[in-house]
């Protein structure tokens, strides 16, 4: 698949993709769509916010990534002829019609992308008619899921390997296209690189690799194995700073022909099996007495954050990380949802058991003490101030993203949502970086009428 993004070191904060993305949708969407046009109900002012009621089980606070991917998404939200030669089946001609036209024309604010969030803070708002809006549900939540997941266990991930660096390495574990986003969402969340090259094109995230195991037993003649000829080829083409994979056979002699080949300026040498803590440390006394002292050890195989955090006091330099960061059970979904709050200016509520909603626009604000250090998150009604307490100082959390149907200008870059997850993680109180289970770290309370 190609991409039509300038070069990577110059990507949009979404880093758009080609293709329309009005089918990314569901089916029940557009039934709506056509009731509504039917019963004049379509062009209604309405105001839908995207929150999640709950955090993931063991999450302390949850991480905004994916924003930039829905504004490029939302610019490509269209209905050509192909799109609507896919629904023409169940939909009724005027339906068809006002799909031809569709473009999106609201407005949108939202949390910055790499801000924290938790239980009930409105990430998203969107206004609009309800026929424009009500579209944008399945586009906006598959998004925001799938990448907030990602970002929120690589921050745990990275809050575990204090300061060492983490090689996103996931691609084969999940759908190839998820497997690009993922690799955006772990950047954000604090990852160093990643092996996946379309993430590298797409988004400008670093990208590095050697080699697997497939290389080193290719050097297998009827002698038998030849490790130390695997070596010298990777050496040979990319120079002695490259890291060699020395765990496919015997890791003691596999770190002997490694230093032998690339000499004691090897760059590094990498572990995917075994007891990584005992192995570690055997292999950086090995490493030192050999003069390859500053030859790093990357480990990797199904490490996830609880791992790092128990291999921490370890000398490790690098951790590779795959399975755990972009599947659900390493990265639960962020559980977020897209809800009708207001209707022609009138709130509304869902009072369902479990899932009661407060109706009307929202603002958030999170406040905080002097040091820095969140206290809680405060929602009121739009256009109404809320209590601040003592001394503590009041940040509004959204920000402008879509006027008009067009994105303002100014948008953070990923960088920018890098460090903007990296300032607020240190705002969070102590016990929000742990990993253990809890509440969340900072409360949500609610200011207005019931």
């Amino acid at each position: 698949m190609t991409s039509d993004k300038k070069a990577p070191f110059h990507p949009s904060p979404g880093g758009a993709e080609p293709g329309g993305t009005g089918l990314l949708t569901d089916h029940y969407e557009l039934t709506m769509l056509a009731a509504a046009l039917r019963d004049g109900t379509a062009d209604k002012p309405c105001v839908f916010e995207v929150f999640a009621r709950r955090l993931p089980d063991g999450r302390r606070y949850g991480v905004v990534a994916g924003t930039g991917r829905v504004l490029d998404a939302l610019e490509r939200f269209t209905f050509g002829a192909d799109e609507l030669a896919a629904v023409a089946t169940f939909l009724d001609a005027e339906t068809l019609d006002w799909l031809a036209d569709y473009r999106f024309s609201g407005d949108i604010d939202g949390y910055r992308e790499g801000d924290l969030y938790f239980p009930g803070s409105p990430i998203l708002t969107v206004r609009g008619t309800f026929a424009e809006a009500v579209l944008l549900e399945t586009l906006v939540l598959s998004i925001l899921n799938h990448d907030s997941a990602v970002a929120a266990a690589a921050a745990r991930m990275v809050s575990a390997a204090a300061g060492r660096p983490l090689i996103e390495m996931g691609t084969r574990r999940t759908h190839e296209r998820a497997a690009v986003a993922a690799s955006r969402a772990a950047y954000l969340a604090g990852f160093t690189s990643t092996s996946n090259l379309e993430a590298a094109r797409t988004f400008g995230v670093p990208s590095g690799g050697t080699a697997a195991h497939a290389f080193t037993l290719l050097h297998t003649g009827p002698d038998g194995p030849d490790e130390e000829a695997a070596f010298a080829a990777q050496v040979a083409a990319q120079g002695p700073a490259t890291t060699l994979l020395v765990d496919t056979y015997d890791i003691t002699e596999g770190v002997n022909r490694a230093v032998k080949v690339a000499g004691p300026a090897l760059g590094g040498v990498r572990i995917d099996s075994g007891d990584l803590g005992i192995i570690t440390r055997q292999v950086r006394a090995q490493l030192d007495s050999l003069g390859a002292t500053g030859t790093k050890i990357v480990v990797s195989g199904d490490l996830d954050e609880y791992a790092i955090g128990a291999l921490r006091a370890e000398p490790i330099d690098v951790y590779g990380v795959g399975t755990s960061l972009v599947t659900g059970s390493g990265a639960p979904t962020a559980g977020m949802v897209y809800k009708l709050v207001e209707v022609d200016g009138v709130p509304v509520a869902k009072r369902s058991s479990h899932k009661e909603t407060h109706g009307g626009e929202k603002r958030a604000v999170r406040l905080a003490r002097a040091t820095g250090t969140i206290v809680e998150e405060v929602l009121t009604p739009r256009g109404t101030q809320p209590t601040v307490r003592g001394h503590l100082t009041a940040r509004p959390l959204q920000i402008p993203l879509v006027r008009g149907g067009e994105r303002v200008a100014d948008l953070p870059t990923l960088e920018a949502a890098r460090e903007q997850l990296r300032s607020a993680l240190v705002s969070l109180p102590w016990e929000g970086l742990g990993l253990s289970h809890g509440e969340p770290a900072v409360p949500t309370r609610y200011e207005g009428p019931a």
